[in-house]
């Protein structure tokens, strides 16, 4: 741009008036040398730019942070270009600096942690990726991962980076048959399990032909089994791969920022997982996007232990290394994480909303019991400290003397930032997070195919119930769903389908071009299904799933299609409606009776009755029901979360009239959201009542 452009912008922004908080210069107009004529930066956040596309008038919205360039590298490192490259950086900075820690047992209990360097984490890796060269594993071979968060976990995968291996984390949640065809498919040459997850893969050992190596991590090799020369796989320990790693030391061999860094296999909703593809370059431009927003610093602790099989704690954990944070690692217990917690008391701790939730129902469940003047204090500090939050005030240091200095103790009392991520966190939840343990809060969207964050909230950002503006590494836009009745012409606030493009979008879907092709468009779209809004400073609100396919609290993904079908055999029940949401862990469901079944199982238990509502509203039916689709559930092997865990029967039937079914006799599924909304509510509510699970936690 010359010189005359220059001053003429720099003369317009003299006269600019910000309409994000403060002064701060995104917000201000910049040259746009990349999408038209002009952008947009009144939305605060984010920095719409106008695209001519086909039809509609989207808007593609960008972060203010970096409007007129998509980050793909670390603005103060761009020599990083591959997850090697940021920790070979980690290695040099932070040699003599704690990494990875675990607790280490004394006369039979946990004790303090146990922690080893970077240094020593680098040498490790070099060990053990020269292990699986002198054993002969080719470059570019896939290499498994069975086991849970522990520092040989980052190892290994920091061993698969420098020797340019593949990393395939597998997850035993789905079961050994989901873990078997990852290994075919994936054609897994070596895995690292744990003694445990050892028997499973011995269980299936000839229908896994790929496998020619497994190292067992904590095994000892005297007691490993010694499997006949026929079967061509070799078990040692993790220690002898050490050994010999050390004793063979093989030069790094590089990947370039292109190549595959891992395949992370989604849960997926029916039939067979799916391996999202992802670069080198995808996570670091994720990792470098996502973090110029939030600070970190070497003097930060981690506490890892979300699934490192899932991107959430993978982009963490390259996160972590980056800027050589010590990462904590949990026992392997939830139920003891709160101990943990105050051992290691960290000063980052990212979750999801089903714990939060359990902490914020422990907490406030604490406070009512404890009634009179001690729930008068805690309502009284707590209504103070959330108003000065929300007027960007500095909240007075007697509450937290006086009431939440003790909250704080339980997650160790050191905590500045915490994140959440996989679900929505309810407003309300977010909003006491901040009150009772004073520090950041903020909230995240994303998925394992954008390798992790497409919009994040920013620090300072104090306004709940949205999910932040877009990753510096990408762009998103809306584009209209006219048969869900979402537009960009929508009023206040342009809603429809979520789409992202840039660096942290995937390869595609292992050896599956047809689905991969189906959520990529030719432009490089991604599509994600899910529904958002752009709500008031260019924030981004996620309201609606565009397919019948939804998340629940935990992050495990649902198809209802799939459980009704199985309720469909209910011997009480003539259609049934399955709903869940992220706001919540469990599903629940509702059925309309068959009124000759019900009333003849009545009479046969013995149950008066004046009219068929009363029978449908009987507790004792609602049990008799839910305990027949319970049995239906274990008969089809559904998952734990699959199964619908209240009941709520009507004994109207769904029809095209009510506006229930389709033409084709299909449920029409917001309108049945719409119709049974209270007893939806409802059911919700009973649960949480009957939930025992925060008392535990806390």
């Amino acid at each position: 741009m010359d010189t005359s452009a220059q001053r003429r912008l720099r003369a317009i922004q003299n006269h600019l008036t910000s309409t994000a908080a403060g002064n701060d210069e995104r917000s201000l107009l910049r040259p746009n040398n990349t999408a038209g004529e002009f952008f947009s930066a009144e939305q605060g956040y984010s920095a719409v730019l106008p695209e001519k596309l086909q039809t509609g008038k989207w808007n593609v919205y960008r972060s203010a942070w970096s409007p007129l360039k998509l980050v793909s590298r670390f603005p103060d490192h761009p020599e990083i270009g591959t997850l090697h490259d940021n920790f070979v950086h980690s290695v040099e900075t932070f040699r003599d600096y704690k990494y990875l820690g675990t607790r280490i047992r004394v006369d039979g209990s946990v004790g303090e942690y146990k922690w080893m360097t970077y240094g020593e984490a680098g040498t490790a890796r070099s060990e053990i990726g020269s292990g699986l060269v002198y054993r002969g594993i080719p470059k570019a071979t896939s290499v498994g991962l069975y086991f849970i968060n522990r520092p040989e976990w980052v190892i290994v995968d920091h061993a698969c980076s420098a020797y340019s291996y593949t990393s395939v984390p597998l997850y035993d949640t789905l079961g050994p048959d989901a873990v078997k065809y990852i290994v075919n498919h994936a054609v897994v040459q070596a895995i690292f399990c744990v003694p445990e997850t050892l028997n499973i893969l011995l269980s299936f050992l000839s229908e896994i032909p790929s496998v020619r190596l497994i190292v067992v991590v904590g095994g000892i090799d005297e007691l490993l089994p010694s499997l006949p020369s026929t079967t061509g796989v070799e078990v040692l320990s993790y220690s002898k791969l050490l050994g010999e790693g050390r004793s063979n030391p093989q030069p790094f061999c590089p990947p370039k920022p292109d190549d595959v860094a891992t395949i992370c296999y989604t849960s997926g909703t029916t039939g067979t997982p799916k391996g999202a593809v992802l670069s080198h370059g995808n996570l670091i431009a994720d990792v470098a996007g996502s973090s110029l927003a939030v600070k970190f610093h070497s003097s930060d602790i981690f506490i890892s232990y979300l699934p490192l099989a899932h991107i959430y704690e993978r982009a963490n954990q390259v996160t972590c290394a980056h800027y050589g944070v010590a990462v904590g690692f949990y026992q392997g217990d939830n139920l003891k994480l709160m101990d943990d917690m105050a051992t290691l008391r960290p000063t980052i701790f990212c979750s999801v909303p089903r714990l939060y939730n359990r902490i914020y129902s422990g907490i406030m469940n604490a406070v009512k019991t404890s009634g009179g003047l001690r729930e008068r204090l805690f309502n009284a500090a707590y209504n103070a400290k959330k108003q000065a939050i929300l007027n960007g005030k500095i909240p007075s240091p007697m509450w937290d003397r006086l009431v939440f200095n003790k909250i704080k103790g339980k997650l160790g009392g050191r905590v500045r930032l915490m994140a959440s991520g996989a679900s929505p966190l309810s407003p309300d939840v977010m909003d006491f997070l901040r009150v009772c343990f004073g520090c950041h809060v903020l909230e995240g969207y994303g998925m394992t195919e954008t390798s992790c964050v497409i919009t994040s909230m920013e620090e300072g950002d104090n306004l709940s119930g949205h999910v932040g503006s877009p990753n510096p590494a990408c762009e998103v836009k809306l584009v209209d769903v006219p048969e869900m009745n979402y537009t960009s012409e929508d009023r206040p606030y342009p809603r429809g389908e979520i789409c992202v493009r840039g660096p942290i979008v995937f390869r595609g879907y292992h050896k599956d071009e047809v689905q991969s092709r189906e959520v990529v468009d030719e432009d490089g779209w991604l599509h994600t299904g899910d529904i958002g809004l752009w709500s008031a400073g260019g924030r981004l609100k996620i309201i609606d799933r565009k397919k019948n396919i939804f998340k629940l609290a935990q992050g495990e993904y649902i198809a209802p299609e799939k459980v009704e079908n199985v309720y469909a055999k209910c011997k009480f029940g003539a259609q049934c409606f399955v709903y869940g949401d992220s706001f919540n862990s469990s599903l629940v469901a509702v059925v309309s009776v068959d009124p000759d079944v019900l009333k003849a199982w009545a009479a046969n238990e013995g149950i008066k009755y004046n009219d068929l509502e009363e029978l449908c509203s009987d507790p004792r039916t609602r049990a008799a029901v839910l305990a027949d689709l319970d049995a239906l559930g274990r008969e089809a092997q559904l998952r734990g979360f699959e199964f619908a865990k209240a009941v709520t029967l009507v004994h109207e039937p769904f029809t095209m009239e009510n506006g229930l079914l389709t033409p084709t006799f299909k449920i029409k599924r917001p309108q049945a959201k719409a119709y049974f909304a209270k007893a939806i509510a409802d059911m919700y509510a009973e649960l949480s009542t009957s939930d025992p699970s925060p008392q535990k936690l806390l």
